[in-house]
This record gives C-alpha cells, structure tokens and sequence, in this order.
C-alpha cells in the first residue's frame, strides 16, 4: 500500500495531522528535556488515577507521546498504512472519533488490570501501615506481589527495608522501629500507585487494525516478518492472539502495555458493533 502520486498531499487530513502532532510531541520531548529539564513522559504519559502524578488530561495526551525513535516510527507507520483506507472510506470525523474512543478504550482496560493487580499489593502495604507487625511484613516479603514489588527497588533500598524487617523480627516491640517501617511502606506505597506510566498510540493503533480486519478481511498483506501473504482477518486475529498470550505472560522485563493493546481491540470492536445495531453505515 503505498501512498500515491499524489504524495504528502494525498494524506487524508486526519492521518496526516496526527502524524504531525505525534512528531511534534516527541520532538518537543527531546528539546524540553534537554534544555530546562522537563519531562514529558511524566507530565503527559498516563499513570494510575491514584496516584498524585495522575492529572485528567493524560488521558489524551498518553496517545501522543512515545519513548523511543522505534516506537513512534512502527506505531506511525502503520497508522498511515492502515489508518489511511480508514480514514478514506470512514470520512475524516468518525475516522477521529473512533481513533480517540479506541485509546480511551485501551486506557480503560488497562487501569482495570492494574487496578486488579495491585489493589491486594495496597491493602498489605496499608495493613503493615497500620500494625507494622513481624508477621505481616514477613508475609508481605514473601509473597508473590511482595517480591515483584521489592525487586523494584534501588539496591540501598532493599537494603534498608531487609534492615528493618530483621530489626523488628527481632525487637517487635520496638516503637522506633515500627515507625520507621510505617513510613518506609507509606513511601513503597506512593511507588506502587506511581508505577510505571503509560506512552503511544498503540491502543488506537490496534483499534485500526481490528477495524481494517474487518473491513477488508481478504485483502492480503506482505508482512517484513512474514514471507508469504496474508489475508488482513488472519492477520489481525494472530496479532491479538499473541498479544493475550504475551499479556498473561507476565514478564516482569516486559514494559509493553498489552491490555491496552487488547483495549484498543475491544472497544474498537465494540463500537463498530454499535454502529452496525444502530444503522450507521461504517463501510
């Protein structure tokens, strides 16, 4: 699929002021950052509602912002490769609309697992909070959710809070340093509900994937990856099959966000399904 004689005009506006705003936002992150030191990951990336680095707009923005020159160039790429039949049979207004619901979609079913993953991970750490006893700080060290959590640490860190806990196995009565494990896990707290934030427009990304899918099944593509044709539907049903095997994977050293990918998917699907129950015509 290429993009014709016409060239950059040729672009259908939509497409083509997205890839525009999203070179802009990652070049402006680069200059910001090197030249009074902001960072644009943490104020405009999406992080968890909880936390205090949450503001409402990240809902938005996390979609124009990317972390790597690899990220924004294959998530570009194939919003114009795809997004641009899209866009050409949808009109440029529903073509908007579902390009945003669809990361709005993605952010959704990714606070939700987080929210499932680490809701028991606060109420051990606030239980420890509350009564910073051996028992539950011994328990908390050893559990899955405790491990994952601890590993997350800088070394002197760790260090410290092995410290603490063998202090108070030791000395459990001790206030001074039952205190000090308060404050330390109200700190672990804060860590968790921070975690790592949110970047890209993957979730519209897979969005327009799923949408392409299902409106050009047959259609056959030659994937670098893949040396033989095939057919837009297999295509976009392998991808999704693979991104819910890599997200139940778990790999801690993964920092893709495949729920959000998955998110994308489903709301995507979901709204062309409103369309076609509600008589609006989508192709």
């Amino acid at each position: 699929m290429m993009i014709g004689r016409g060239g950059w005009s040729s672009v259908p506006p939509v497409v083509k002021n997205l890839l525009i705003i999203n070179g802009l936002m990652f070049l402006a992150a680069f200059v910001f950052e090197q030249s009074i030191g902001f960072d644009f990951w943490e104020e405009f990336g999406l992080h968890y509602f909880a936390s205090d680095k949450f503001h409402p707009y990240q809902i938005v923005t996390y979609m124009f912002m990317h972390g790597s020159l690899s990220h924004i160039f294959f998530n570009m790429f194939a919003v114009w490769m795809f997004g641009t039949a899209i866009e050409n049979v949808w009109g440029s207004k529903r073509f908007l609309t579902y390009y945003l619901l669809t990361g709005f979609g993605a952010a959704l079913l990714h606070y939700g697992i987080i929210y499932l993953e680490i809701s028991p991970v606060l109420d051990q750490l606030q239980a420890i909070i509350d009564s910073p006893t051996p028992a539950a700080v011994v328990d908390f060290a050893d559990s899955n959710s405790g491990i994952s959590v601890l590993r997350r640490l800088k070394p002197q860190y760790y260090d410290y809070f092995i410290s603490l806990k063998n202090g108070l196995i030791r000395s459990p009565e001790d206030a001074t340093i039952g205190n000090e494990m308060s404050l330390f896990m109200m700190k672990l707290t804060e860590m968790v509900k921070d975690g790592p934030n949110i970047v890209g427009a993957s979730g519209s990304l897979f969005g327009i994937l799923l949408a392409f899918g299902m409106m050009f099944p047959n259609l056959p593509l030659m994937m670098i990856f893949i040396p033989i044709p095939i057919k837009a539907k297999y295509f976009v049903i392998g991808y999704g099959v693979m991104e819910l095997y890599s997200a139940f994977q778990n790999n801690p050293n993964d920092n893709v966000a495949h729920f959000a990918h998955l998110g994308g998917m489903l709301f995507g699907f979901l709204i062309i399904k409103f369309w076609e129950k509600t008589g609006q015509r989508w192709r």
